[in-house]
């Protein structure tokens, strides 16, 4: 199987046209561009998030009083 020219690709695409339809298939490209955004979004927060929180000095979170009778 050779790869895929400019010819088989425009088939697929009025092949998939005709069976979903216009409708369908501008809603699904929306919601793949609205997820790609989201994503280049959380991507954008979780990089800044790592930022802020390698500058913040280290906390001790282990709890005050351990009962060692309760395990």
């Amino acid at each position: 199987m050779g790869r895929f020219g400019p010819l088989e690709i425009l088939i697929i695409a009025v092949v998939l046209l005709v069976l979903f339809g216009r409708g369908k298939i501008s809603n699904l490209m929306g919601e793949v561009g609205k997820g790609i955004t989201a994503f280049k979004k959380g991507v954008k927060d979780s990089a800044a998030e790592v930022e802020n929180a390698s500058s913040d000095t280290a906390r001790d979170v282990t709890p005050s009083t351990i009962d060692k009778d309760k395990v």
